[in-house]
């Protein structure tokens, strides 16, 4: 598959809801995993398809999303980028609120082989 067929798909799944299906489909095995900021119970950086299926189901646990829209994507040679805007609830807090996300993703040999992702949230 090209980099557009990958993005494409990818963002077609993000768009229905479907991130862990986008994972399974589009994602290497040895999958990096970079968020702008982590925790104890959730690094900055993960590695490998297995923690980043995790990261997925904790993500849906633990967040109501209200509302999600997903653009792009936005192609380069040998990667793309996806913008999201997220209305979400953290269960843990309890607080509403809005976030714009920007993720990177590089592809290799067919499959993605790194994400990192950026983004603007009350807070951060």
């Amino acid at each position: 598959m090209s980099v557009a067929d990958i993005a494409n798909g990818l963002v077609s799944l993000c768009k229905q809801g479907k991130f862990l299906d986008a994972v399974n489909q589009y994602y290497g095995e040895s999958i990096v995993s970079v968020e702008a900021f982590g925790n104890e119970k959730m690094p900055a950086e993960m590695s490998g398809i297995d923690a980043i299926r995790g990261k997925n189901q904790w993500w849906a646990e633990n967040h109501e999303v209200h509302g999600l829209e997903v653009a792009g994507p936005y192609v380069g040679d040998a990667g793309f980028a996806v913008k999201f805007n997220l209305d979400v609830t953290p269960k843990m807090t309890g607080q509403r609120m809005t976030m714009v996300e920007v993720g990177w993703y590089t592809v290799a040999d067919g499959k993605i082989s790194r994400e990192e992702f950026y983004y603007n949230a009350p807070g951060q």
